[in-house]
């Protein structure tokens, strides 16, 4: 746009310039004679149409590029604004997970006042076909000890703490294989036992083996800690049922389970250090 000005604004000039050393020629020697005033009229009036013409042009090329300048800043400007606008908007987005995250925080506070927890983040995640483990922030400096179950902030089970170091532990998660937690379905009160399944890895899920055949699970049934033992509280939400089967000998039935916790949406942590044991 530029190069295109710049060239065609010297065409003009020179132009101009040639249109006005004849207007002064001609008006010099009309200035001696009727006659030629009336020719230089004549002869002028083409050029100085043509001087307007030229005159015209430049004014309009110079207001094109002053209104794209402008529309140019403007659209700069506007471009800034979208993007604080949408900088804004994740910020709220964040607040607003943050608010409820601190919202079922306080909710589980209250219902289970038995609890003394510690908050964790994930710093590393190792997930492959035979393990799902999370190394958190919290470790052997703030009380964590091996065997300490892991919870979101609703409460839902999210694993069992299995190394711990100063500023560090590893949690196995429920669909990890060597994760074996008592459990309970909530709707009959049926013990079993959730393990983690080999098989079920890829598609996060677990077993809930150890059934009877006299109370067996639907699809869609909570199953809890059991808290047998007082290894584990009890009532923590371990994941819903998603398929009854038998195994291959067709005596025993056995449920796959959906974790309740969404494993790859974790972010911040609580492990729970201590608790009453309650039968």
């Amino acid at each position: 746009m530029k190069r295109l000005f710049t060239k065609y604004g010297l065409i003009a000039l020179a132009a101009s310039t040639t249109v006005a050393v004849l207007l002064c020629l001609i008006t010099f020697f009309s200035n001696n004679t009727p006659l030629l005033t009336s020719l230089a009229g004549t002869l002028s009036a083409p050029f100085r149409s043509l001087s307007t013409s030229i005159s015209d042009w430049i004014e309009s090329k110079q207001r094109y590029r002053d209104t794209f300048d402008a529309l140019k800043e403007e659209n700069e400007q506007l471009k800034l604004q979208i993007a604080q606008m949408e900088e804004a908007l994740r910020q709220a987005e964040l607040d607003s997970e943050e608010n409820e995250t601190l919202r079922r925080l306080l909710d589980l506070r209250q219902q289970r006042r038995d609890y003394e927890w510690e908050s964790a983040r994930i710093i590393q995640r190792d997930v492959s076909n035979w393990s799902s483990t999370l190394t958190l922030n919290a470790g052997t400096d703030c009380g964590v000890e091996t065997g300490d179950c892991v919870i979101t902030e609703a409460g839902f089970l999210v694993g069992v703490i299995t190394k711990t170091g100063p500023g560090w532990s590893a949690c196995a998660t429920v669909v990890d294989t060597d994760t074996s937690i008592g459990a309970k379905i909530f709707r009959t009160g049926e013990v079993a036992v959730a393990q983690g399944d080999f098989s079920l890895m890829e598609r996060e899920a677990l077993k809930l083996n150890y059934l009877t055949s006299d109370a067996a699970p639907q699809v869609g049934d909570l199953v809890v800690t059991s808290g047998l033992g007082g290894y584990y509280p009890s009532g923590l939400p371990i994941g819903y049922v998603e398929e009854v089967k038998t195994d291959d000998s067709g005596l025993a039935q056995y449920a796959i389970l959906r974790p309740a916790a969404d494993l790859g949406a974790l972010k911040q942590l609580f492990i729970i250090k201590d608790f009453a044991v309650t039968d």
